[in-house]
């Protein structure tokens, strides 16, 4: 049934009759139901820039995620990019997984199987932050190698070590490009790559050969997804928290004021759920000047709407990339400035911490670093980048006693006791992954 009509019959209902509206609504909800699923996980589409993650995540998805105008320019993911998509089975061919509910090949139709959102990490190696700011939100990750160049290459390492300091365990090898290579090179691409990950927690994953440009093999790929990446436990009966990983205006320039609508989040739910109508905290929240200081206060919003991918529901819950639409001035949220808070249940969220004491656990080597480095202890005084869920920031170090660490922030994080920080050093003109710490009280 088209929206139009839809609308129609419903405007048409509230004149008189409610079973019209009714009835309408069940028959457009089936012909929407499996659009509408809010996606079951969240897959991380990783790798050294230009191995082919964005292309892969458009075969999947038909999105583009590279939407930002300096993205276009420069060819290189600078920011998350997500997109929706769902797998579906064929019930008479082999394999038979695609992403068309109509099968491509025999046209039968095809048997929905669940609905997945793709983080489509950067991979440059300027924008290690920003990856490693994604992998908190991965329920399991792709990582692309490109047989045409040589495994691995720096950001290649780079990302497999923080995947696997993030305690992420599912993962799938994608071997992308095997259409511009010789089979004697696609071999030994292969044969680098299972060297590459020997000794690591990956080491029996799960290698797929594919073209992400002309297709082939990605039938096989969804089907290793199916088979690997099941879609863990969620806990929805705890309070709700969500890590931002974006926050825009969508607002155009010019608007009527009168029509312009709040700030929007982007991210995904680490646990609970949220509903439209929920009262909203969101912590470190805004900057602000005080005694020629910056401090941070909490904000609190109303969500308005809720969004995954393009279809408007009323709860959402873990698993996909959410869109949290709030009454809050658009003007507080644009250009990501609310990128690294998180979001949960007035007076429920962990502490704001200006200073935190980390157990640290130094690798031996660099990741990332053409040269092979050694991983030399931290130094009193020492600047080191951090992430934590979907922050960065910059620590300076105080104080070292043994194992523990203490760093006075340049930004505040809100974050549990417990958690795991990525460490990186000032290495060059580039900060390179050392380590990671556990936040300690």
């Amino acid at each position: 049934m088209g929206k139009k009509k839809a609308s129609k019959l419903t405007k048409e209902s509230t004149k008189g009759s409610e079973k019209v509206s009714e009835k309408v609504s069940e028959k457009v909800s089936e012909k929407v139901s499996e659009k509408s699923f809010q996606p079951e996980i969240n897959l991380g589409l990783v790798g050294h820039v230009d191995h082919g993650k964005t292309t892969l995540t458009e075969r999947l998805s038909g999105k583009w995620t590279d939407t930002h105008s300096e993205e276009l320019k420069r060819g290189i993911t600078i920011r998350l990019g997500y997109a929706n998509t769902s797998f579906y089975k064929c019930p008479k061919c082999k394999p038979g997984f695609t992403t068309k509910d109509i099968c491509p090949k025999c046209k039968s139709k095809c048997q929905f199987l669940r609905k997945i959102s793709f983080v489509d990490a950067p991979g440059h190696e300027s924008l290690m932050a920003t990856m490693l700011s994604g992998a908190t939100i991965m329920d399991g990750a792709l990582l692309l190698i490109a047989a045409n160049e040589k495994c691995p290459q720096p950001q290649t390492r780079e990302h497999l070590m923080a995947l696997e300091i993030m305690g992420l365990k599912k993962i799938i090898i994608v071997q992308n490009k095997i259409d511009i290579v010789s089979k004697e090179r696609a071999l030994e691409s292969y044969k680098e790559i299972k060297e590459f990950v020997k000794g690591t927690i990956y080491e029996n994953a799960v290698i797929v050969p594919i073209s992400a440009q002309q297709g082939a093999n990605v039938d096989v790929l969804i089907e290793t997804i199916e088979k690997h990446i099941p879609t863990p436990e969620r806990k929805l009966d705890k309070d709700p928290l969500m890590f931002i990983a974006r926050s825009f205006d969508i607002n155009k320039p010019g608007s009527n004021p009168l029509k312009m609508v709040g700030g929007v989040l982007g991210g995904a739910l680490f646990r609970g759920k949220f509903a439209v109508g929920d009262e909203i905290e969101i912590k470190p929240g805004m900057v602000y000047q005080e005694r020629n200081q910056q401090k941070w206060k909490s904000i609190t919003a109303k969500i308005t709407g809720l969004k995954t991918g393009n279809e408007s529901v009323k709860q959402v819950v873990p698993g996909g990339s959410i869109g949290v639409l709030t009454g809050l001035d658009p003007s507080i949220v644009k250009s990501d400035s609310l990128t690294g808070n998180v979001a949960g249940r007035v007076g429920k969220l962990p502490l704001v911490l200006n200073e935190f004491k980390l157990e640290v656990h130094l690798l031996d080597r660099v990741v990332g670093s053409k040269e092979d480095l050694e991983v030399k202890p931290i130094k009193l005084h020492e600047t080191l980048m951090l992430n934590v869920n979907s922050a960065a920031t910059v620590g300076v170090v105080m104080n070292i006693k043994k194992k523990l660490v203490v760093c006075a922030l340049k930004r505040p994080i809100c974050v549990g006791y417990g958690a795991r920080i990525t460490i990186s050093r000032l290495i060059g003109q580039r900060f390179r992954l050392i380590g990671y710490g556990v936040l300690k009280e």
